[in-house]
Parts: C-alpha cells; structure tokens; sequence
C-alpha cells in the first residue's frame, strides 16, 4: 500500500494544495499531509488552527483517505514515523522544481523515501505568501482558498 507524505507549512492551506491532495490520491491508496514548521518563515496561523481547518476541507471533499498531522523536525522522520512508501511534493514552476529535486537527492540518502512531484494545477501561480499579499491589499481571494480556509483568514488580523 502506498502511503504518501505530503508536508509544507500549508500557512495557509490553497486550492493548489487541495488540488495536489487530489492528484496525490490518484497514485497513493493514503495521504497524509504534514503541516512542519519552515525556519525560515514567520507562521501566519496557528498549525493546530489550520490542521482542523484543512480536516473540514477534507470531510467536504469526501477524502477519507487523508489524514493531517502537524510536526517539528525533519520532514522525513515524520513521513517515516507516519509509515509514508512516498514524499508528495507540490510543484508551481521550475524554480520549485530544481529546489525539490535537491532536497529530493537527500531525503532519498536520508530516509530512502521517493519523491513525487505533482503540479498545482491552475492554481500553480499561486503562493500562501501572494494571497496573504492580495489580501492585505484588498484583493479578493476567494478563488484561492477552500471556504474553510478563507473563513478563517478572514477573522484573522493577518
């Protein structure tokens, strides 16, 4: 059974993210999405926030098959823990694909885990970090973010 570990920071979680879920589903019989902390970026939500917002998605999309954790540390120990055969990872353009594929090379000598890469659909130009930026600007971001998510944005003062 194939079990993929689709980890990010998902702050917040988009309708790219929900559209690689999907796809990942396609080749995985389980998915489990990881929500980590990246060092390098300030957090926006809460993870445990945002880890019940992205389950209201799943339980409205009907995916049963995917469940979502939050950790610290290496992405790799959580997908290990978590018995993940695959890592999932999203891909927007070429500038996501040759940072993957690096640390792609050192989770497989790390962990001996595969990646897959999947696109983000139509959805692929979109990052968290430019629907915050249109939000804080006005901009309607409701194409961007399942519901669940865009409520919660919403309240938010982000």
């Amino acid at each position: 059974m194939e079990i993929g570990f689709y980890s990010g920071s998902f702050d917040p979680f988009t309708v790219g993210h929900l559209h690689v879920t999907k796809e990942a589903l396609r080749l995985c019989e389980k998915v489990v999405i990881g929500i980590g902390t990246n060092s390098d970026k300030k957090r926006r939500f809460d993870k445990e926030l945002m880890k019940e917002t992205i389950e209201k998605v799943l339980i409205r999309e009907g995916l049963s098959n995917v469940t979502v954790i939050t950790y610290e540390g290496l992405t790799v120990k959580a997908a290990l823990d978590n018995n993940a055969t695959l890592l999932i990872r999203g891909i927007r353009n070429n500038y996501d694909y040759l940072y993957e594929e690096n640390m792609a090379i050192i989770n497989k000598q790390f962990s001996g885990l595969d990646t897959i890469y999947l696109r983000a659909g139509d959805f692929g130009i979109v990052s968290s970090s430019m629907v915050m930026e249109f939000l804080k600007n006005g901009v309607d971001v409701s194409e961007y973010l399942p519901k669940e998510v865009l409520e919660v944005v919403m309240k938010s003062k982000v």
